[in-house]
């Protein structure tokens, strides 16, 4: 049997640590430059001259790219396998995050460059996923997938404390040359971490557009399908304004108990709103991703969607609250608006069979990210029709993002019953 012609995965022996350690660690890498945007997007607004609808559309951008990226990659991972097609995009990753970091100096660059490396990192993702799920057991796959998800976080954790400190204090191109580095470190990490790996290729139904859909027909696949595409619409307009959000809250306050005004506080901070937004979806990743392990995933699904649901439509009304009450509320939106996250993927690798699970990503990746790209865009132009970020404009914004998860949880509700793994 050849890796080149599998109609399914053959089984694995328990796969060595250091694989999976060096495919966390490029996740964190790759994941520096996911939020430099959002963590520079004061200073570059107003570098650029943008309205808030303006710099929703380069985020928006980014998410599009990387949606398609998402889909190709996905789809391709079926036919070309998903080592290489992880591989590959890892360096082409790398490629574009330099170049949005060296060129990026204008909305019409950057709207450009930052499209293009959504394009090229989205292919990072699934594949990323589908090499754990051919590598771990079921009973562990919950909690191996909540440490890659997690240490994505914990990227983004990096990304945004880098780009909020630095483009505070020595300007935006700063915050991008730093953080655009992080692919090209991705790459070196993954390429010797996967050199031993299987590069499996999977025949079937799947690699026909019409068998691409047949997993729709399934109850539990389409309903983790939706509730993902919900999911998305909230976590990706959340990760665009709340630094924002936050931001303008510690600026009003004089950033009391954050370190101060001037640019020495800038850097702490930043590090306040990428603690709050970042660690704790760190945090939840590892968490349940192995709950759900245990608990079964409904549970934590349901759990997740009604929390989130909950801090979308309360935190945007909290501008002028105390700052304390404000960090918590966004500390707890992260750590729920994450937390679905490895167990909706978790879920779809268990509900698809293993030659359709790259086209059933493909499509899933398509219906979310599409949702979650246009999510940007459409809280900033609710807050230009609320006559900019104050008032009541963000209360409306992050309310339409609480939509999303809403029903999220409905799809959650309705997903059957699910008997949690006790190995």
């Amino acid at each position: 049997m050849t890796t080149d012609a599998l109609s399914v995965p053959a089984p694995f022996p328990a796969p060595r640590p250091i694989w999976l350690v060096l495919l966390c660690a490029s996740r964190f890498a790759a994941s520096l430059s996911f939020m430099v945007y959002a963590g520079a997007l004061g200073p570059a607004m107003q570098a650029w001259g943008m309205s808030a609808g303006e710099a929703g559309s380069i985020q928006t951008a980014f998410n599009v790219g990387y949606a398609l990226s998402l889909v190709g990659s996905s789809w391709f991972a079926d036919s070309l396998g998903a080592k290489r097609v992880f591989l590959w995009a890892s360096w082409a990753t790398a490629l574009t995050g330099i170049a949005f970091a060296v060129f990026a100096r204008s909305a019409e660059s950057g709207l450009l460059l930052f499209a293009l490396m959504g394009l090229t990192q989205g292919g990072t993702y699934a594949p990323s996923i589908m090499l754990v799920a051919q590598g771990v057991p079921a009973a562990r796959r919950g909690a191996a997938v909540g440490w890659l998800l997690a240490a994505g976080s914990l990227g983004y954790f990096g990304s945004i404390a880098l780009a909020a400190g630095l483009a505070e204090r020595f300007g935006y191109e700063a915050a991008f040359i730093a953080c655009g580095l992080g692919p090209l470190l991705a790459a070196l990490l993954a390429t010797p971490g996967l050199r031993g790996r299987a590069n499996l290729v999977a025949a079937g139904p799947a690699r026909r557009l019409r068998g691409a859909f047949r997993f729709l027909a399934d109850r539990r696949s389409f309903l983790l399908t939706a509730g993902y595409t919900t999911h998305c619409w909230e976590l990706l307009g959340m990760w665009a304004w709340l630094p924002a959000f936050l931001t303008a809250s510690l600026a009003g306050t004089g950033g009391a108990g954050t370190g101060g005004a001037g640019s020495d506080g800038a850097g702490l901070r930043g590090l306040w709103i990428a603690g709050a937004i970042h660690i704790s979806g760190f945090l939840s990743s590892l968490l349940m991703g192995r709950a759900s392990d245990r608990l079964g995933r409904r549970a934590v699904l349901v759990a997740m969607g009604l929390l989130g649901a909950a801090c979308s439509f309360s935190i945007g009304w909290m501008d002028g609250m105390p700052l304390a009450l404000v960090l918590a509320v966004a500390a707890l939106y992260g750590f729920s608006a994450l937390g679905d996250s490895p167990v909706l993927s978790t879920a779809m690798t268990e509900s698809v069979e293993p030659g359709s699970l790259g086209a059933a990503l493909a499509v899933r990746s398509i219906l979310g990210f599409g949702a979650g790209g246009a999510a940007p865009l459409a809280v900033g132009l609710m807050l230009d029709h609320a006559g900019g970020s104050g008032g009541s404009g963000w209360g409306w914004g992050f309310a339409l993002l609480g939509v999303g998860g809403g029903l999220a949880t409905v799809c959650a509700l309705l997903l059957p019953a699910d008997r949690p793994n006790r190995s």
